[in-house]
């Protein structure tokens, strides 16, 4: 009567939408400020003023029409225009409006590029920790997800990596700043990996892609994300407004393939059909007019800075192992015993809501979301302590 693997994915839903979902209802019966809900990656600051205004100059000159009606598919052209702009002059790499598509948010940026990729027998690489969703989009797209370990600070293991590309290997992921590490990956490594890249491809005689996911480039703290597109030729960018922005309730992204990418506009075109086939077709019309307007705007990145270094000082001088984030609003802690999911259960009882590392594909971790308010990371500071002390009880 109905397809199987959709009832599947629909009963076993996400563990960040559960515990969520969990929140809220905690919320409701000991109050909102009682329960310290760092699941999902919410931003907490506000958009820009500039997008207020900007909402409200399209709402008062443009005909509701036009401002509320259909774009092309791929997105309305002065939108596709001003991102191939922004990328020429903000990065200095070649990029044509013709090869920018505007989707509903990085994830489905991602589904549409696995599908446009995807041929029978192909493998997507990621590098673990990575983003639960990548297995539903690799998967959904017919592919098989591969899994690279990283090393010690969640940087790639390049000797790793390459005993996992091979012939079957249609794209390589990479997700900086990282979720959920908030990794950032140099430059340096970005040149290793391109010659990686171009090795693999030469012996499998065809164009291994490098899929940059970047909804997190702007939220970084003293590091520059370097480009991916000025590295390595076959690279296509999965961008997404939600967290530059705080935009991301409103689902709307980019997906950009490069000009130096081999075959561009064959590429581009199967992305455009990709889109077609999942639905994924005219962007918000509204929302593309107001990030084409506010590209290179971002929200207030130092209210997070502030939250991470409060987090991150208290959890540490508590007794708590974790690597300073670099960028994204998350930290990955090291769970204060080898079951993540049991850690994760015992925090719910001091109203600590931590996602497990499970499903990141690495085991004994969980992730802190912090973009919330001040206020909750302080209250949260003596649950936090109490937990630890359930492990470590003070001696008297």
């Amino acid at each position: 009567m109905y397809n199987k693997e959709m009832q599947h994915l629909g009963e076993e839903r996400s563990v960040i939408r559960e515990l969520f979902d969990y929140g809220s209802l905690r919320k409701q019966a000991v109050g909102s400020e009682n329960v310290f809900d760092f699941s999902i990656g919410n931003p907490s600051v506000p958009a820009p003023a500039f997008v207020q205004e900007e909402i409200r100059r399209l709402i008062d000159t443009v005909p509701p029409e036009a401002l509320h009606g259909y774009t092309p598919a791929a997105g309305a052209p002065e939108a596709r225009k001003a991102v191939a702009d922004y990328i020429e002059r903000e990065f200095g790499a070649p990029m044509s409006e013709d090869l920018v598509y505007m989707t509903c948010g990085a994830s489905a940026s991602l589904a549409i590029i696995t599908a446009a990729l995807y041929e029978e027998g192909d493998e997507f690489v990621v590098l673990a920790p990575f983003f639960p969703e990548y297995r539903v989009f690799v998967e959904g797209a017919g592919a098989t997800l591969v899994v690279a370990p990283t090393d010690e600070r969640f940087h790639p293991d390049f000797h790793a990596l390459e005993q996992v590309i091979t012939r079957r290997t249609k794209a390589v992921i990479l997700n900086s700043p990282n979720n959920p590490t908030g990794a950032v990956i140099s430059g340096e490594e970005l040149k290793t990996l391109a010659v990686l890249l171009e090795k693999k491809s030469a012996e499998k005689g065809e164009p291994i892609f490098l899929i940059a996911d970047e909804p997190y480039r702007e939220l970084v703290y003293g590091v520059t994300v370097p480009f991916p597109m000025n590295y390595y030729r076959d690279t296509v960018v999965c961008y997404s407004f939600s967290k530059s922005l705080s935009l991301a309730g409103e689902r709307i992204g980019y997906v950009a393939v490069s000009p130096k990418c081999r075959e561009a506009k064959s590429l581009f075109a199967a992305v455009c059909g990709a889109g077609r086939r999942l639905g994924y077709v005219c962007a918000p019309a509204l929302f593309q007019r107001v990030c084409a307007a506010a590209l290179g705007r971002v929200s207030d990145v130092g209210k997070y800075r502030e939250n991470r270094d409060i987090l991150y000082d208290f959890l540490t001088k508590t007794g708590y192992e974790c690597m300073p984030p670099e960028g994204a609003f998350y930290l990955f802690v090291k769970a204060l015993e080898p079951d993540a999911v049991a850690f994760s259960e015992r925090a719910k009882k001091h109203e600590l809501l931590l996602v497990p590392s499970d499903s990141f594909g690495v085991t004994g971790y969980v992730r802190i979301s912090y973009c919330v308010s001040r206020a909750t990371i302080e209250r949260s500071l003596p649950a936090f302590r109490d937990l630890y002390e359930e492990y470590h009880p003070r001696s008297c």
